[in-house]
């Protein structure tokens, strides 16, 4: 089979790594791989929230077998994402910088509300079709999502601090199930979860669907033991949790159903999920097929189709933030076209690369006056914190981070993007973003017609000439730039001379 026709997804979670390659087949997408390997990354988290050195190396050997299977791939064809373990741990950057070298693709940490917009994604799309309104509840290894939504949309999705592993370690750490251990746990969780009472009300839902994870490996026990299949009742838990008092310790369990990767955290989860029922008011959660990882390959496939999520979620942050549509678009179309005069003299950019790197300056242009609504002066400093402080559907947190460092950077000094200048694609974004911020001064299109722009990235230069005539139609946008000039000289990056 070709590669060219299949897409990867691979889950990065607290308990467990999972890839799951597809192929569309009909509108369906049909799976044609799973891989599932406990890496335990949530136990190797400190008081401190480092990852310890042997659960990074779980990790990376993990994703060094996952690198083999899916070489050959294209950059549009896989979709890598890390949950909350990687989104807690204070040097994730270290165990990142040699995971997405192994695994040969980018790895994506994603907000909690964006991981529930992928697990809702990937459940509703293997559910048949049905007006239901849905509850959605996932609870991994150190977060539980929960979601409602109708048909493949969601309609309140939230994210918390809670789950199978950080529960397990935290209430069961010595290796006992008790009855009082049994009760702080599911006191405990329902204190995270307290707000849920509220935002997934009873009213609010017909059918309850619980996906991957503790969900799934309680379905499966209860299942084993002569209950309804796909099916978790609140009979069902108070049975699996007298087993699991009788065992008192994971090695002792004997349950048919049970994997013993899943042992050590079933207690934990079990809470949790016990926990979940109390306040929702469950009496019956039906086990999903879909999950996170299939959630982020029909996204993959729905951005290679043209329909970006991402894209809308910009047009609706703009259109709240009531920045001026106009002045926006006037300032892409000028700052894209100058990116490409840039890119243009770098052949070792894909096609496809290209095209990102515009897109997601288009993002930035879009957003770069989202901080007038709050105050003029200083604007650009509100509007990066304005990314940096929201959950944005679609977006991964290291995205957000940079449309948030351009929309900063996009007007006064350059020393405060300092670490950002050591990446080639980043500045030319930047001086494009900026030097169209200058030509559309006067919020009216510019006339780019005696102005040329080269890159030359070896040398760190840009070479930027206008005509004379140019500069004496224009004097104020030629002021304008050559104070642009005199700010990049502050940095490794310089301008060719412009005329005086």
């Amino acid at each position: 089979m070709q590669t060219k026709s299949l897409f990867a997804a691979i889950d990065l979670g607290s308990n467990s790594f999972r890839l799951e390659i597809g192929q569309m087949d009909s509108g369906q997408l049909r799976r044609v791989e799973y891989i599932k390997e406990t890496v335990r990354q949530g136990n190797g988290l400190d008081a401190e929230r480092n990852l310890s050195e042997e659960a990074m190396v779980r990790g990376w050997e993990c994703l060094a077998r996952f690198g083999e299977r899916i070489a050959g791939f294209k950059p549009g064809q896989v979709r890598a994402v890390a949950t909350q373990t990687l989104r807690e741990a204070r040097n994730r950057e270290a165990f990142l910088s040699k995971a997405k070298h192994l695994l040969g693709f980018p790895i994506e940490v994603i907000a909690g509300r964006e991981e529930a917009r992928l697990i809702y994604l990937g459940v509703s799309h293997l559910l048949p079709q049905s007006d239901e309104r849905r509850l959605v509840v996932d609870i991994g290894g150190r977060s539980t999502e929960m979601i409602l939504g109708q048909h493949e949309s969601a309609s309140t999705l939230e994210s918390y601090r809670v789950g199978s592993v950080a529960w397990s370690m935290k209430y069961f750490g010595d290796g006992l199930w008790t009855p009082s251990a049994f009760k702080a746990a599911e006191i405990g969780a329902k204190a995270v979860l307290d707000e849920a009472q509220i935002l997934f009300n009873r009213n609010h839902w017909d059918k309850c669907y619980g996906s991957s994870g503790t969900v799934g490996s309680v379905a499966d026990i209860l299942n084993a033991a002569g209950w309804p299949e796909g099916r978790v009742t609140r009979d069902g838990l108070s049975w699996l949790k007298d087993r699991l008092l009788k065992a008192q310790r994971p090695e002792n369990l004997r349950l048919e159903g049970v994997k013993e990767d899943r042992k050590p955290v079933i207690g934990g989860g079990l809470a949790v999920l016990q926990a979940v029922f109390d306040l929702l008011q469950i009496d019956e959660m039906h086990a999903a097929q879909g999950a996170l990882r299939h959630g982020a390959l029909y996204d993959l496939i729905d951005r290679e189709g043209m329909q970006d999520v991402r894209s809308s979620m910009v047009d609706w942050l703009a259109q709240r933030f009531g920045t001026d549509a106009l002045q926006a678009e006037r300032v892409a179309r000028t700052a894209q076209s100058l990116l490409e005069a840039m890119m243009s003299t770098s052949p070792s950019v894909p096609a496809s690369e290209r095209q990102r790197h515009l897109q997601k300056l288009r993002w930035a242009c879009q957003l770069h006056e989202t901080g007038m609504r709050i105050s003029h002066s200083d604007y650009h400093k509100h509007g990066a914190y304005i990314l940096d402080n929201t959950d944005l559907p679609g977006f991964t947190l290291n995205e957000l981070h940079r449309l948030s460092q351009l929309v900063l950077g996009h007007r006064g000094k350059l020393r405060k993007l300092e670490a950002e200048l050591e990446d080639v694609r980043f500045v030319q974004q930047l001086m494009a973003l900026r030097l169209a911020v200058v030509l559309c001064h006067a919020r009216r299109d510019p006339d780019l017609s005696g102005l040329s722009l080269a890159c030359d990235e070896a040398r760190c230069t840009v070479a930027l000439s206008i005509g004379s005539e140019w500069a004496e139609l224009w004097p104020q946008s030629a002021h304008l730039l050559r104070e642009e000039r005199a700010a990049w000289l502050k940095t490794g990056w310089s301008f060719l001379p412009l005329p005086v």
